[in-house]
């Protein structure tokens, strides 16, 4: 099997153009392919698994991946999924940002000479004069065209600005740009952006002929990609100091029957014959399947240290059979007591489990709060310095996220 049916075989391919010679060119390691990365925070998300561990597949294979920074397009910001209009970043935010992506990356894919390279589209967007642009692209696009794609069609009852609205003439120009002075021939995303992907192998086709391979590969849907990143409203970060890997952990061993052989498959890179024989558990083998997902993919992004440790604090809250001790925790002194005693919600905010203390107070009244597997029920509960002395107590909020706090 190639790596092309591979891909294929872990459900990870949406829609191609030219199946064929792509299929011939990734199988012989002959394709240098770029993903996008706009670099709007300061850490990759869970959402962004998919492309990293697609990298990481294509370079095994012996081709060659761009990492590309969207510095130039993150200025614009991307109308895809969005009700509204993305925050403006500084050019200083944004190389930040980029720097922090790299790091993260290092762990999936190999950079250097004939490997991997990490490229900023502000290197080339940025010193674009407008006048030369509008020439030069702008007469391969057509406005109708463009106000189909699904990208503006979605925004266009609330208001899509012009800014946004040039967002796929400057993401088609990357491709042009890449193959041009990089021999990038492919380009991979997620299917949300299949409007935008398009415009750049057509851009390519158009100013250099219909004989110039560039060739597009769409993946998972967006909003998958969506839901693989985020939890209760929060991302999933890949930063252990956003997400701790105990966090993390238990974002990926909490993931929904139904979804967990479809992740082990996706994002995972263990054997399809060793997947194939699990496609039939059920009941209690479904949790070692989440088990199994969560060791994985938590050793590839911390480490398999981190990743024992990870599972052995699952374990021990659920079945008593691993160490408590390697559960996110807090350390109160003396001088964070009002007095003899501590009230729950400061006890919460003290935790980073909420942000403040009216945030503390709805979500006791809500019954989400629990301490040492007892529901509190009152947002006047409050703890001595014995009760948090020694082992301490055991937080949890709602179901699956659990924090040890102790006085030093």
């Amino acid at each position: 099997m190639g790596i092309y049916e591979e891909l294929v075989e872990r459900g990870l391919i949406a829609q191609v153009t030219d199946e064929e010679e792509i299929r011939t060119m990734v199988n012989s390691g002959k394709a240098t392919f770029y993903i996008g990365f706009d670099c709007t925070a300061d850490s990759l998300t869970a959402g962004h698994f998919m492309a990293l561990t697609l990298m990481k597949r294509l370079q095994m294979a012996g081709n060659q991946p761009i990492a590309l920074i969207g510095g130039g397009t993150t200025m614009i910001g991307d109308p895809s999924g969005r009700s509204d209009m993305r925050k403006m970043l500084t050019r200083e935010d944004i190389d930040h940002n980029a720097a922090c992506f790299k790091r993260q990356m290092g762990k999936f894919i190999e950079f250097g000479p004939g490997k991997a390279q990490m490229l900023n589209n502000a290197d080339w967007l940025l010193g674009l004069n407008y006048v030369d642009l509008l020439r030069e692209v702008g007469a391969c696009f057509s406005v109708n065209n463009m106000l189909r794609a699904e990208c503006y069609k979605q925004r266009m009852e609330k208001g899509l600005s012009f800014l946004e609205f040039n967002y796929m003439i400057m993401q088609s120009y990357d491709f042009y740009y890449l193959f041009q002075h990089h021999g990038c021939n492919m380009q991979f995303g997620g299917d949300d952006q299949w409007s935008n992907m398009l415009g750049g192998t057509e851009l390519i086709r158009r100013k250099l002929g219909k004989d110039a391979h560039a060739m597009t590969i769409t993946l998972l849907t967006d909003s998958q990609g969506r839901k693989m990143g985020k939890t209760a409203g929060n991302a999933v970060w890949l930063d252990p100091e956003k997400t701790s890997p105990f966090q993390f952990y238990q974002y990926w061993r909490n993931v929904d029957d139904a979804d967990v052989l479809k992740c082990i498959r996706m994002l995972t890179f263990l054997p399809l014959s060793e997947i194939e024989k699990m496609s039939s558990w059920e009941g209690a083998q479904l949790n070692d399947a989440k088990e199994i997902l969560a060791y994985e993919l938590t050793r590839m992004v911390h480490g398999e240290e981190e990743a024992e440790k990870a599972k052995d604090a699952a374990r021990a809250l659920f079945s008593g059979a691993g160490n408590a001790e390697n559960m996110p925790s807090t350390e109160l002194t003396q001088g964070d007591f009002d007095g003899a005693t501590i009230n729950v919600m400061t006890l919460l905010v003290k935790c980073g489990l909420c942000a403040s203390r009216g945030e503390a107070r709805r979500l006791i009244q809500q019954g989400g709060v629990s301490v040492n597997d007892g529901k509190v029920t009152s947002i006047d509960e409050s703890y001595t310095c014995d009760q948090l002395a020694g082992d301490g107590l055991v937080i949890r909020k709602g179901k699956k996220v659990f924090h040890r706090v102790r006085l030093v």
